[in-house]
């Protein structure tokens, strides 16, 4: 689940305690694995939220949780509008040098 926001400048408090707040419901969930918040290095302005899933269905039973309704689907809903689901397809660990492919 990949989401980018455009969160204009002094904003930023705001939006980070938003996310905190949708990521508490979130990471409740069953199927919930990880998230990161990101801000781009050459536009300010723009976010991006990164979630990894179980799998989808995961995630889209996990927003049919009241306290993620009132909580995270508002910050969701501000999200820009594109696609945001993504079936990971390889993975690179530099950790551990290896490569895999789940599929």
């Amino acid at each position: 689940m990949v989401t980018r926001y455009r969160v204009e400048a002094g904003g930023e408090g705001g939006f980070r305690a938003d996310v905190s707040a949708a990521m508490g419901v979130l990471a409740a969930r069953t199927g919930f694995l990880d998230a990161v918040l990101g801000r781009n290095a050459d536009e300010p302005t723009l976010w991006t939220l990164t979630m990894r899933w179980r799998d989808v269905g995961s995630y889209r039973r996990a927003l049919s949780s009241y306290d993620v309704k009132v909580t995270a689907v508002p910050l969701l809903s501000r999200a820009l509008d594109e696609p945001s689901a993504y079936e990971l397809y390889e993975r690179w660990e530099a950790a551990v040098g290896e490569h895999a492919r789940p599929r």
